[in-house]
């Protein structure tokens, strides 16, 4: 088994965080992870991208080649399009609706979201909305591991898990808003 992730998004989407909460929610389940990461000028608003390889084999790269991404799981909708050449045939992308318009000449949002939404497997998820809902538009990364869950090769519960280990230092609201959110995620996934 063999499950590569491109995760993408801009500086303060929490991009790297959920990178943190699959790769530990895998490392538990037994299975080898590789991650690699590129910040970008993150702390502006610019790219951040992490890729994220979990295997029930050793993995030689951290790196995911061109065509074989299993899945883009996208903060924002023009990041998601960004990465398309390392998504594999039978590849999935999953997207966040709601856009940072970080750039002067950011393409209209109808448009970025029709190519998502033409894609063979797509999932767009208005993932701020839902987090406001769970009570933080914050958690709109978690709105977004639970979208993917259903595709990610480690039980849900892991995931669970791992929200309540890394939110702990927060405190009891900050970790109950993000597992709503991660909630919220999962159900808006299989509707």
């Amino acid at each position: 088994m063999k499950f590569d992730i491109i995760l993408a998004g801009v500086g303060g989407q929490g991009v790297l965080s959920v990178s943190a909460i699959i790769a530990s929610s895998a490392m538990q389940e037994g299975l080898a992870v590789k991650q690699s990461e590129v910040h970008g000028m993150s702390q502006r608003g610019g790219a951040v991208l992490a890729n994220l390889r979990l295997s029930d084999r050793p993995i030689a790269s951290d790196l995911i080649p061109r065509g074989s991404a299993s899945l883009i799981l996208s903060m924002e909708p023009l990041e998601s399009l960004r990465y398309l050449e390392f998504l594999s045939a039978d590849g999935t992308v999953i997207t966040a609706t709601n856009p940072v318009a970080n750039i002067a000449d950011y393409p209209p949002l109808d448009e970025v979201l029709a190519h998502v939404r033409g894609l063979p497997h797509a999932l767009t998820i208005d993932a701020e909305s839902l987090a406001r809902k769970a009570g933080s538009a914050r958690a709109t990364n978690m709105v977004m591991v639970g979208a993917a869950s259903p595709l990610l090769p480690v039980r849900f519960e892991t995931l669970e898990r791992f929200v309540q280990t890394i939110f702990a230092g927060k405190g009891a609201k900050v970790v109950e808003t993000n597992l709503k959110a991660l909630h919220a995620g999962r159900a808006a996934a299989s509707e």
